[in-house]
């Protein structure tokens, strides 16, 4: 019988661990009552921040692993995918259990006066399907329309970083240096942009010692 090693293992590895950190991180937080005056908001803030930030890492895959001819990287996305919609469901479970107390006259009322909320269902929305269908199964089912289905979760990072300004004071820059990152992701996208990258970067000098 062969014995059969499963690739790139080590950072696959890496990634759950990494992709878990801000949760356990929270769940120790919580039990040493390690938070500060508003909880709600600050976990609430936090989830919404690990969903974005993982949901980014795993647009970044596809365009990375181009530039750096690592195809490697691709496998990292359907995990990183999966536990951006882990972040967002806490994300909305704290937004309607533990902030509006399932008080589903308020919920609504937010949904239809609140554009950050809106913005926020909407985008859960769109990775609730992408996680569904990120199985072997729906590939399979919808063929080439699988890819296109899964374009949507640019979509969905554009909605999150939205979601994300309107949701903060103004004044606040962090949710504008998710939105250069995301900007940045979908250049890549454009067709010849990566080999104009390799080509710009075949063109740089290396730096010499002294």
């Amino acid at each position: 019988m062969k014995n059969k090693t499963l690739g790139f293992q080590p950072l696959q590895t890496l990634t759950h661990l990494a992709a878990l950190t801000p949760l356990g991180l929270m769940v120790l937080d919580f039990a040493t009552q390690n938070y500060g005056p508003e909880p709600i908001n600050e976990f609430t803030l936090r989830t919404g921040k690990a969903a974005l930030v993982i949901l980014l890492l795993s647009l970044a895959c596809s365009p990375i692993g181009r530039v750096f001819n690592y195809k490697k990287l691709l496998r990292l996305r359907r995990p990183l995918g999966l536990y951006s919609f882990l972040y967002a469901s806490i994300h909305f479970a704290i937004f309607i259990g533990v902030d509006y107390f399932f008080n589903f006259n308020l919920i609504k009322d937010a949904l239809l006066t609140k554009r950050y909320a809106i913005v926020g269902l909407t985008t859960g929305l769109i990775l609730l399907i992408l996680a569904i269908t990120s199985t072997r199964g729906w590939q399979r089912r919808l063929k080439a329309n699988w890819k296109r289905l899964h374009r949507l979760a640019y979509v969905a990072g554009i909605l999150a970083v939205v979601h994300f300004i309107w949701l903060v004071k103004p004044g606040v820059s962090q949710p504008w240096f998710f939105a250069i990152i995301l900007t940045a992701l979908l250049l890549m996208r454009i067709k010849g942009f990566d080999r104009w990258i390799k080509s710009r970067m075949s063109k740089t000098p290396p730096l010499q010692a002294g």
